[in-house]
């Protein structure tokens, strides 16, 4: 398997984390797998066969399938996936709230959906496919994204100044203050500020901060091999562990002790063995 990324330069470098391409992949001995939510959104495009299929998470033998173009709304939860469908494919990961501005639907219309590219772009979707199947090499793919999301900007690429700010005080879950301190501290009502870190991130400020909060998790099981679950709740801010385990299986389906046995080297890839 061949994984290549890239940022971008600025103006996109503020909204876009990196782009990334995977060429090759071979899942191994499972075919689905379980993808967490991390509070962002993505722009998928499969390079091998036009279609994207997504699972139902009560029945997986039930999917839904859209064009090979898609984006990926902000989610709460987790969702499923066929491996096979990553052996060629490109993405786009936007930062927290950096997809806004060019995508005419606030993001909070696509909280926990998946949409096809061509719904929000129109026939651009397709062009944009077809310029990636045409590039040769993952720098020539990395170039084409950059020229159509700048093209396709529909709004200038600048935050909410609350917006800003509030992303950056989210960063550290442990000095995160709360909704109403957070909206005096900017100067807008609780009110206002939540509608516009909701059309901008596409959750409202205290679920976004709890799913942050839960890819902190996340991260400190992947990194440690033995954890105790009470002391990991209370260094993550949780009230108890009931909380904590709550929590987490809302948001991944599994429990903590299951995403350990389970983990990958990719943080929010869980594989589903049927």
């Amino acid at each position: 398997m061949q994984f290549f990324t890239h940022i971008p330069r600025p103006p996109l470098s503020s909204f876009v984390d990196l782009f990334w391409f995977y060429d090759g992949y071979f899942p191994g001995s499972h075919k689905k797998e379980r993808l967490m939510p991390d509070g962002s959104i993505e722009l998928v495009i499969n390079l091998k066969e036009d279609e994207a299929r997504i699972y139902d998470r009560e029945n997986l033998d039930k999917c839904e399938r859209l064009a090979g173009a898609l984006v990926c709304g902000p989610h709460s939860s987790f969702f499923v996936i066929d491996t096979a469908q990553q052996d060629s494919v490109i993405g786009v990961h936007f930062k927290p709230g950096g997809a806004f501005p060019f995508f005419k639907v606030p993001a909070s219309e696509l909280h926990n959906l998946h949409v096809s590219l061509e719904d929000l772009w129109g026939h651009e979707a397709g062009l944009l496919r077809q310029r990636l199947l045409e590039a040769q090499t993952p720098q020539m793919k990395f170039h084409v994204l950059e020229e159509c999301l700048l093209a396709q900007a529909f709004k200038p690429l600048e935050r909410h100044r609350a917006v800003d700010c509030a992303l950056g005080l989210f960063c550290n879950i442990h000095t995160a203050p709360a909704i109403a301190d957070l909206a005096d501290h900017i100067g807008v009502s609780s009110r206002r500020f939540i509608q516009l870190f909701s059309n901008e991130v596409g959750l409202t400020p205290k679920l976004f901060a709890r799913v942050r909060r839960f890819q902190n998790v996340l991260l400190q099981l992947r990194n440690a091999r033995d954890v105790d679950l009470a002391d990991l709740a209370a260094s993550c801010g949780y009230f108890d562990q009931a909380h904590f385990i709550h929590d987490f299986k809302e948001f991944s389906g599994i429990n903590p002790t299951a995403y350990q046995t389970q983990k990958t080297d990719h943080l929010n890839h869980v594989p589903i063995h049927q």
